[in-house]
């Protein structure tokens, strides 16, 4: 890469006057927000799973006392069902207290950096990439739609 180095497009093209090193460091903090956006999906799997499968233990409690297994249906229904996954924590409040604490500060500074730095445009990095890889006149390696 190189301070010349052209874009795709004017939307995601580097402002005069910014440095390779900036490019590349915005790149890598989208990319590590990007990784943050994976881990709150699977967060809410976990919580949808976790709900999923909680609620699946009414069929088993009321199984095992059909079956006459009432010890064993006593000790999921009240050891297991309704259980919190932390101290103090159903998965919907591990959800909340992620999003409004780490994830809001992750695309927040995120956003900061971009706006301080390159005007809020976004990557530039990897349009930059695209214009060095693409194949000028090759059918699928347009620019751009």
């Amino acid at each position: 890469m190189n301070s010349g180095s052209q874009s795709v497009d004017e939307t995601h093209s580097r402002p005069a006057g910014v440095d390779d090193t900036t490019v590349e460091a915005l790149g890598e903090l989208s990319k590590a927000l990007e990784t943050i956006h994976r881990v709150r999906g699977h967060l809410y799997s976990a919580h949808q799973l976790v709900g999923g499968a909680d609620l699946t233990l009414d069929r088993v409690v009321k199984l095992l006392r059909e079956a006459g297994h009432g010890e064993t249906a006593d000790r999921v229904e009240h050891e297991l069902l309704g259980r919190n996954l932390l101290p103090g924590r159903w998965t919907f409040q591990i959800v909340e207290e992620f999003d409004d604490g780490y994830y809001a500060a992750f695309q927040d500074i995120e956003r900061d950096a971009r706006e301080k730095l390159v005007g809020g445009r976004r990557h530039i990095f990897e349009a930059e990439m695209k214009e060095r890889r693409r194949t000028h006149g090759m059918p699928g390696h347009e620019a751009t739609p």
